[in-house]
């Protein structure tokens, strides 16, 4: 299968004024020359196949919307090489725009003011989709999702899912290449969330559309990719599948616990008993995740059970959040 996408040693620096504190440092600020450079991207390289959904992860701060604007054309890389479809995006950034769609936060491209189908045939006309194409697409959207009541109401009228929905449906409208996707299911319920993962899912199988996505959400994660690509401060640190990535972390195990003492302070407690290991709590369990290299689980849960009142327990294989999480703070070794 071919690469739709080529990075090949990207960075991107951006000169940044070091500012004065206070109204004469302002002042000054208009006239000074003493500026830092920083490396927003430093040197990645990737490539993407056609078809592949890919998740590009990374904690804020970490270059993930820098590397974006430079798939799109938005910005230059300061060296290093980006092929798109072919195209170097940010040279011919008119034809890598008509081969890609994008979908960036809660920014919408739809009309705020007119009903989602006059939208819909504005970008029709800007894209230069033909009639058949058109309406063959309208009537995949009727089959995969229920759009009919959405097409002949004002967008300001929608509720944030209902206008994600429809902001996905738009940047697909033209059958690009790939779709960028910045948070999409940012802010939206479970089961709207549940609806656009589906969609995302669905028109990546039907059209064999290439996304990128970038997300917090661990769920889209699961949901969608079959790939994930982790950077932070710039660098890249993971580039592979899900599976391959929990296998650093095979010795790791979730243990749950519910207990009759206050849950608040007995988290405090827990977390002082094992500092090494990660401790959490939700509505309902205390998560104690395990690493059985240092400790075995039976021997953690024999301790506690001298501490706590346990009603109930369970163990889980550790999560995708949870490996993310470690990655962020330990890397990949």
């Amino acid at each position: 299968m071919e690469n739709i996408i080529e990075i090949k040693n990207i960075t991107k620096e951006f000169k940044v004024l070091n500012r004065r504190e206070g109204l004469k440092g302002s002042i000054k600020d208009l006239f000074s020359r003493d500026y830092k450079i920083v490396r927003a991207v430093d040197n990645i390289s990737m490539n993407v196949r056609q078809g592949e959904i890919v998740g590009y992860l990374g904690p804020n701060g970490a270059g993930k919307s820098t590397t974006i604007k430079m798939m799109t054309g938005i910005l230059e890389p300061t060296s290093g090489e980006i092929f798109v479809g072919g195209n170097v995006p940010y040279r011919n950034r008119t034809k890598n725009a008509q081969e890609i769609g994008v979908v960036f936060g809660q920014r919408s491209q739809l009309w705020w003011a007119l009903p989602l189908v006059e939208s819909f045939k504005i970008l029709k006309d800007i894209y230069g989709v033909s009639d058949e194409d058109y309406d063959n697409m309208i009537n995949l959207y009727k089959s995969l999702v229920d759009i009919e009541p959405l097409l002949h109401k004002p967008v300001r009228q929608m509720s944030l899912g209902q206008r994600t929905l429809s902001d996905i449906l738009a940047a697909f409208l033209h059958n690009p290449k790939i779709v960028f996707l910045d948070e999409p299911t940012i802010g939206l319920d479970v089961s709207m969330k549940a609806k656009i993962r589906t969609l995302i899912h669905a028109l990546n199988k039907e059209k064999n559309t290439t996304v990128i996505l970038t997300t917090h959400d661990m769920g889209d994660v699961d949901a969608l990719c079959q790939r994930i690509v982790i950077i932070d401060k710039g660098k890249m640190l993971y580039d592979n599948d899900i599976e391959h990535l929990k296998g650093f972390f095979g010795s790791y195990r979730t243990l749950k616990i519910r207990i009759d003492e206050d849950k608040e302070q007995s988290v405090k407690n827990i977390q002082s008993e094992f500092p090494d290991f990660s401790v959490s709590s939700d509505d309902e369990w205390i998560a104690v995740l395990v690493d059985e290299e240092k400790s075995k689980v039976m021997e953690v849960l024999s301790l506690l059970q001298k501490n706590y009142t346990i009603r109930d327990m369970k163990l889980e294989e550790i999560a995708t959040e949870d490996v993310i999480k470690k990655i962020y703070e330990e890397g990949v070794q």
